[in-house]
């Protein structure tokens, strides 16, 4: 595994806290993972789960979140009546093939290949390996982790936070070279959003949940945790892009999911 820089956790004159880069090289390839199919009852709308995985040309491989926990896979009816789930929506696929393991097998990578995993916020669909890779180092929203549990779904099934070096993040960062992340609470109060610049594709932003879909920004991301903050920093994003001239990938778009690459293929 890659040697990363310490993380520095302090405050000068009231600034944002410093934290060195964590990672040394440059993204080359970015791969979407597949978790599997949810219809939220809402619309209705049927959405992909996705995840990520970034190489870098230092070797280094990095994950960013990592879908449903594994109980899905094995009786969904079961985990969502435990979960309280079936009030939001409802599992459609989600096989041990929508796994992190086997996505990652896709990409002939395995758990202990991950350098660092991100988490780009703690709802259920984000975080279901949260405890799962031990000894990685975690990057993650302080306010997200400061909360007492994961966000999860009910407290009807709370998780408690795994025992892990957290690298927490306060407010937009340069994780690397060609590799920001943006704090974009909103949807949750320590939603991330991310920034890697390709060799051939360019810039892709990933918004995560910040926009799950292009239609959330006319709706005003009603429902959100904070609307106020989702409608401001949904614009940012979007500016971002815009000025960049990036292309997108939003956190769970019907539309776009059919047509995103997804694992075995690579964005380049």
């Amino acid at each position: 595994h890659s040697e990363f820089p310490v993380y520095l956790d302090h405050q000068e004159g009231g600034k944002r806290p410093a934290m060195q880069p964590l990672l040394q090289g440059r993204p080359t390839r970015l791969a979407v993972m597949d978790y599997g199919l949810f219809e939220v009852h809402a619309g209705p709308r049927t959405i992909g789960i996705c995840g990520f995985v970034i190489q870098t040309d230092a070797g280094e491989t990095v994950m960013i979140d990592s879908g449903f926990p594994a109980k899905y896979a094995d009786d969904a009816e079961a985990a969502t009546a435990e979960d309280d789930l079936g009030s939001f929506g409802r599992v459609l696929s989600l096989t041990h093939e929508n796994l992190p393991d086997a996505q990652l097998g896709k990409l002939g990578l395995a758990r202990a290949d991950v350098d660092l995993m991100i988490q780009s916020h703690t709802h259920i669909d984000h975080l279901g390996e949260l405890a799962g890779f031990p000894g990685i180092p975690i990057l993650i929203a302080k306010a997200e982790r400061d909360l007492p549990r994961p966000l999860y779904w009910s407290g009807k099934q709370a998780m408690d936070w795994p025992d892990r070096d957290y690298r927490l993040v306060t407010g937009d960062m340069t994780l690397g070279p060609g590799f920001e992340v943006f704090f974009v609470p909103g949807h949750a109060p320590g939603q991330l959003a991310f920034l890697v610049e390709l060799p051939e594709t360019g810039p892709v932003l990933l918004t995560s949940d910040a926009i799950s879909r292009a239609s959330e920004i006319d709706e005003a991301f009603a429902g959100s945790w904070h609307e106020g903050l989702a409608i401001e920093h949904g614009a940012r994003l979007m500016k971002i892009a815009e000025d960049r001239g990036a292309t997108v990938i939003f956190g769970h778009s019907p539309e776009q999911w059919p047509e995103l690459r997804k694992a075995p293929e690579w964005y380049l």
